[in-house]
């Protein structure tokens, strides 16, 4: 029985973070502390070291990722109130052409959420959605959800972007490896979409918003004098805060695979890649991301307005950072109790790959209480200990797992769920899921594919 307690334990603590989450008004940091004290008791562990590894797992997890959360939400928002989001968006609608909005509107959200929220992104390009719709007679269903799935793809497993960052962390996986990793695993899932969307406009082919044609004619004249009236960055300086840091990380890591092969082994001291190890370090990549978008997206802005459009931006952080450092502790406080050992030795005879551990408990989070973020850190809390004993597991797998886990079936417990359909003017539940649920769906099954062929490849 003593060998069954752990197993039974980490049953109830699960059981009690879902049920405080979702029952109480017990915000879920609460409720994850809760329920790793629940699992280190019922793990083996003492009173004095619960408290002492809740605290050094919390400390762990924030010390990796907590400056990149907050580089990356200050770059985000220089590009959100400059004008470099609509900017870049422009410029692909250009270049792509009539009838390709869709493509186009699916390429820049997949570009824009890597550094900017979801959400705010999505508000901030609707209205070119509306404009294109009325322009070029397009069905605003299919270029709303062209846009939101590229956005949500994104959002949800390439860092910067928090919960990924989160991932990284309990998983132990470097953040460029990632970065570069999701941004490969992210563009069939925005295909997969873009082509549902496609349909969606022979399933709907009168649709449009709720507003009238004529809002909509009032809709399509003012954005285009806004736009007029409204200076923007130039294409190059707008992508520039972006391409930079994805470039210097790639460096780094290419750098790290050719120090691994014969002919530059031990050569880690020569100077042009100590100079890369550091500029191509997250936080320095980052670092001077920031300093680019605030020198060259907003050159005549006062140092008060740029200091607090930063502010605005880290005002968020706060609570992105607690529920991460919680999500290390209860991974801290499995790891180090009985617990993970004991489900490691059981999982390994399982007939399938341990991978797909965080995939399903990040689905099922998921479907129970609509948060990407809280699924995938709660899944990645719960699976990184209980996986990482197990030989030869591909943690970099395991980690991508847990966050296109969380892209499942966005629906009614989802704010993005709201935001799309509401301002789409959809109001039938049915027609809700079939526009937003169903896309989210289909992002999660490609990527589940994704996933088992980089477990298989690595």
């Amino acid at each position: 029985m003593g060998y069954y307690i752990p197993i039974i334990g980490l049953g109830v603590a699960v059981f009690t973070l879902i049920f405080l989450v979702l029952r109480t008004r017990i915000h879920v940091i609460i409720a994850m502390l809760i329920t790793a004290v629940i699992a280190g008791i019922t793990g083996g562990l003492t009173i004095g070291n619960i408290v002492e590894v809740i605290t050094k797992g919390f400390g762990s997890t924030l010390g990796n990722i907590g400056i990149v959360i907050g580089l990356g939400i200050m770059m985000g928002r220089i590009l959100e109130v400059s004008g470099a989001t609509e900017q870049i968006a422009y410029s692909l609608i250009k270049w792509l052409g009539k009838k390709r909005e869709e493509w186009a509107l699916a390429i820049t959200g997949y570009i824009i959420s890597i550094p900017i929220f979801v959400n705010s992104a999505f508000v901030i390009l609707y209205p070119l959605v509306k404009a294109l719709a009325k322009k070029g007679k397009r069905n605003i269903l299919t270029l709303g959800v062209a846009l939101a799935g590229g956005l949500v793809v994104t959002h949800h497993i390439v860092p910067p972007t928090p919960g990924p960052l989160g991932v990284a962390g309990i998983f132990g996986v470097g953040i460029g490896t990632m970065m570069l990793t999701g941004m490969i695993l992210a563009v069939p899932c925005v295909i997969g979409i873009i082509f549902y969307a496609k349909w969606l406009e022979t399933k709907y082919p009168e649709y449009l918003s709720a507003d009238t044609e004529e809002n909509l004619q009032q809709v399509h004249q003012h954005y285009m004098e806004e736009k007029a009236n409204k200076p923007l960055p130039s294409l190059f300086l707008s992508l520039l805060p972006i391409i930079i840091p994805i470039a210097l990380i790639f460096i780094n890591v290419i750098n790290g695979l050719l120090l691994r092969t014969d002919s530059l082994i031990g050569k880690e001291s020569h100077f042009y890649f100590q100079i890369f190890d550091f500029l191509g370090s997250p936080i320095i990549a980052l670092a001077i991301s920031v300093l680019l978008a605030v020198y060259t997206l907003m050159p005549n802005a006062s140092k008060h307005e740029v200091i607090e459009h930063l502010e605005a931006g880290l005002q968020m952080v706060g609570i992105i950072l607690l529920m991460t450092g919680a999500g290390g502790a209860l991974g801290a406080v499995l790891n180090e109790s009985e617990t993970g050992p004991i489900l490691a030795q059981y999982i390994a005879s399982l007939p399938i790959t341990p991978v797909l551990i965080p995939f399903i408990i990040a689905t099922l989070v998921r479907l129970i209480q609509g948060s990407g973020t809280v699924a995938m850190i709660t899944a990645a809390s719960i699976s990184a200990p209980i996986i990482s004993p197990i030989p030869d597991i591909n943690m970099l797998a395991a980690a991508q797992a847990a966050m296109m886990g969380s892209l499942f079936f966005g629906c009614f417990n989802d704010s993005l769920f709201w935001m799309v359909n509401r301002m789409m003017g959809i109001k039938d539940a049915k027609q809700q899921m079939i526009v937003w649920s169903i896309p989210t769906t289909i992002a999660w099954g490609i990527g589940l594919c994704g996933v088992l062929l980089l477990d298989l490849v690595m």
